[in-house]
C-alpha cells in the first residue's frame, strides 16, 4: 500500500468486555444503543460490515472484526497508545475524591490562582456550577472524571487560551510519578451564561514511554499525517505534520484535501465530536447522526481509492449514550479494513488494539517486532 487513512470514531464501541464489570460497565454497548436511534442511517458502514461485526450478521466487504483491549484502562491515551504498539500493564492514576494537596499546592503556586471544584464532574456541568464563582474570583476550575484526566476551565475573559496552555503545561510537569495521569487537558469557555466552550481545546499527555509504529513509518520516510488530537496523544512523537481540527466535520474536510495529496505513509485520523459532544452527554440520536455524516463522508470518499489506498475504521473505547453515568465505557472496538485490493474476510476478535498498528505497519511495509500480530497476511 502506497497510503493507509486509519480513521477512530473516538469512543465506538461494539460492546462490553468479559472484564468490564470490573470498571462498572457490564452491559455496555455504545452500538446497540445507536441502532435504536431513527437518526441513525448507515449504509456504507454496514456494507463494510459493521453490522457484521457487532451481531455476526449481514454482509461485509471488508476485512473485518473486534478487537479487546489488553490494557488496563478504558481512556483515550491507553487506547491510542496501545493500537499503535504500547500495551498498558499498569493504569494511569485516577482521582474520584479530587486531586491531593501534593498536586494542587505546586500548582497554585505555579499559576498564582486558587482551585475551584477539584471533583469528577461533566466539563458542561462545571462551567454552569462554577463558571460564576471562577468570573468572581479569578480562581481555576480543576476537575477530572473517571478517567485519568487533569481538567482545567477557563473563561477566556479572565484567562486568554495561550495563557491557560501554559497553566496547563505547569500541571503537566507536576504530574509526575505517581501523579502521572494520562492527560492535562484545557478547556477554555466563553460569553454569559450559559457559556460556550470554545474549540480551543489542548491536550497535553504524557509522552508515549517507548517506540510506536509511528515512529518507525516516520523513520522509514514516509509521511505521519496527523488529523485531529492524534498529534497531542504522541506528544508528536513519530508524527511528520499535524493538522488541529475544530469539529468531525473540520476532520474529514481535512481529509479530503489530504487525500487529494500525493502523500507516502499513514493518515491518522481522530473524531472526537462522537465522545465530547455526544457520548459524554448520553446524547444517543446526536451521536447516530453524527455516524450517520461519517457513513456518507465514507460513501463519497471511498470510491475514489485507488488500489494502493487502504481504509483502517476503528474507536478507541466505548462511551454508550444508553448507559448510565457519564464516563467511558469499557467494550470492545470495531476493526473494518477496506481496500479495492483487499478481499473482505472475517477475523474474529482480536485480543489487542495492537493488531491494528502491526497491520498497519505490514501494509506499508514497514517492519514491526512490538506488541500486535498483523491481520493483513
Amino acid at each position: 500500500m502506497k497510503r493507509v487513512f486509519w480513521i477512530v470514531a473516538d469512543s465506538l464501541g461494539v460492546g462490553a468486555l468479559p472484564d468490564a464489570a470490573d470498571f462498572g460497565d457490564a452491559g455496555a454497548n455504545t452500538f446497540a444503543s445507536l441502532r435504536k436511534s431513527p437518526k441513525l442511517s448507515i449504509p456504507c458502514l454496514t456494507r463494510l460490515g459493521l453490522s457484521r461485526i457487532a451481531d455476526g450478521t449481514g454482509i461485509y466487504t471488508a476485512v473485518c472484526g473486534k478487537a479487546a483491549e489488553a490494557s488496563r484502562g478504558k481512556d483515550t491515551v491507553t487506547g491510542h497508545w496501545e493500537m499503535c504498539g504500547i500495551v498498558s500493564a499498569r493504569p494511569f492514576p485516577v482521582y474520584p475524591h479530587g486531586f491531593p494537596p501534593a498536586v494542587l499546592e505546586p500548582f497554585s503556586r505555579a499559576t498564582g490562582r486558587g482551585v475551584l471544584c477539584n471533583l469528577p464532574y461533566s466539563g458542561t456541568e462545571v462551567i454552569r456550577d462554577y463558571g460564576a464563582e471562577h468570573l468572581r474570583t479569578g480562581d481555576l476550575i480543576v476537575y477530572t472524571s473517571a478517567d485519568s484526566v487533569f481538567q482545567i476551565a477557563a473563561h477566556t475573559d479572565i484567562v486568554p487560551e495561550q495563557t491557560l496552555y501554559t497553566y496547563c503545561k505547569a500541571a503537566r510537569a507536576i504530574l509526575q510519578g505517581e501523579h502521572a495521569v494520562g492527560r492535562v487537558i484545557a478547556r477554555p469557555f466563553c460569553g454569559e451564561w450559559p457559556y460556550t466552550r470554545t474549540s480551543g481545546r489542548h491536550d497535553f499527555p504524557l509522552p508515549p514511554p517507548e517506540e510506536t509504529v509511528l515512529d518507525r513509518i516516520s523513520a522509514s520516510g514516509q509521511d505521519v499525517l496527523a488529523v485531529g488530537k492524534i498529534g497531542d496523544i504522541f506528544s508528536m512523537r513519530g508524527v511528520t505534520a499535524h493538522y488541529p481540527t475544530k469539529n468531525n466535520d473540520d476532520g474529514m474536510q481535512t481529509v479530503q484535501r489530504l487525500f487529494a495529496e500525493d502523500f507516502r505513509g499513514l493518515c491518522f485520523v481522530n473524531l472526537v465530536d462522537f465522545d465530547m459532544l455526544y457520548g459524554h452527554r448520553r446524547d444517543t440520536d446526536g451521536y447516530a447522526a453524527a455516524l450517520s455524516a461519517l457513513d456518507a463522508f465514507l460513501a463519497e470518499l471511498l470510491p475514489r481509492f485507488g488500489a494502493d489506498d487502504a481504509l483502517l475504521l476503528t474507536g478507541d473505547h466505548g462511551c454508550d449514550p444508553g448507559f448510565a453515568g457519564t464516563d467511558h465505557t469499557r467494550e470492545y472496538v470495531p476493526v473494518l479494513l477496506w481496500s479495492p485490493s483487499l478481499s473482505p474476510r472475517e477475523i474474529g476478535v482480536r485480543g489487542t488494539f495492537a493488531d491494528m498498528g502491526a497491520s498497519v505497519a505490514a501494509l506499508l511495509g514497514v517492519p514491526w517486532d512490538g506488541a500486535g500480530i498483523s491481520f493483513t497476511e
